[in-house]
């Protein structure tokens, strides 16, 4: 059963609201999920290393529950860690025309999870974060203004600026231990929709420059301070948008031992952990 950090008023579409937590599977997204109190999740997270990990933009609720679900599965992470699965309203009854607004959407649930976690997870070992696509800002902006260290940050196919780590957020990139990136240059969302939808997006909170490319296309521009290299995969491996996530379809095959998101899972495994990465070469 994988526990759950809901920022949204409803499954799809709607607004932000105060985290609640939930459990439950791929299997009862459908209408099984159970409320859990904030005891509980003190209990839980007391003295345990926290790994929060969220989806990217286009992402409804249950989808949502099922991917990340599939994710600590296939993370298989030891018990002295406890995963949390982070459920934003990213998404929209008409899909990706409301992109240039959810940068804000990201970043109001990330101060709301540095609350949060400020209050109620004091006492657990460590705080760490996995991301994917629209979700690096979310994850970003929490480990901004958290009064505490992050210990990691993987963040997979990022939808923000290259420079994003020495600009916009600098304070965040000084807060965390490690920060690992991985990026990819056949990524057609990341190519082609990014460098229309972001600077849109400027219009509405100018706080980087436009017309950057986006972190997760071509990694940081070097390896500065806390980035761990390797982060670009091979052209040949033709990594896209949807590939570092187990599917958010519960009809997709699971597990799926030839799936390419089995690679990248391993990655954010090492990354949280602490491991040597062993790919990409």
């Amino acid at each position: 059963m994988t526990l759950f950090m809901n920022f949204r008023e409803r499954s799809v579409a709607g607004g932000v609201k105060d985290p609640t937590f939930l459990e439950g599977t791929a299997q009862t997204a459908g209408g099984g999920l159970k409320v859990i109190s904030d005891g509980a999740v003190i209990r839980r997270t007391l003295r345990r290393d926290v790994l929060f990990a969220t989806h990217g933009f286009n992402v409804s609720m249950l989808e949502g529950v099922c991917s990340l679900g599939r994710l600590e599965e296939a993370l298989n992470l030891p018990e002295s860690c406890q995963f949390i699965g982070i459920l934003w309203p990213g998404d929209f009854w008409i899909p990706v025309i409301n992109y240039p607004f959810e940068g804000e959407t990201a970043t109001d649930c990330g101060r709301r999870l540095a609350r949060y976690c400020d209050r109620n997870l004091r006492s657990s070992s460590s705080i760490s974060f996995i991301t994917h696509s629209l979700g690096a800002r979310l994850a970003l902006q929490a480990a901004q203004v958290l009064q505490t260290r992050v210990r990691s940050i993987c963040l997979t196919a990022a939808a923000v600026n290259s420079d994003c780590l020495t600009t916009q957020y600098a304070g965040a990139f000084a807060n965390s231990s490690i920060v690992s990136v991985l990026a990819s240059h056949k990524d057609l969302v990341l190519k082609l929709a990014f460098p229309i939808g972001d600077p849109i997006a400027d219009l509405l909170h100018s706080d980087h420059a436009p017309f950057r490319p986006a972190l997760g296309y071509g990694g940081p521009s070097s390896a500065v301070g806390a980035t761990v290299p390797p982060w670009q995969i091979p052209d040949t491996a033709g990594y896209n948008h949807g590939d570092y996530l187990p599917p958010s379809n519960r009809a997709a095959a699971f597990p799926d031992a030839d799936a390419k998101w089995n690679r990248s899972t391993g990655f954010m495994r090492r990354s949280f952990l602490g491991q040597p990465q062993t790919w990409p070469d």
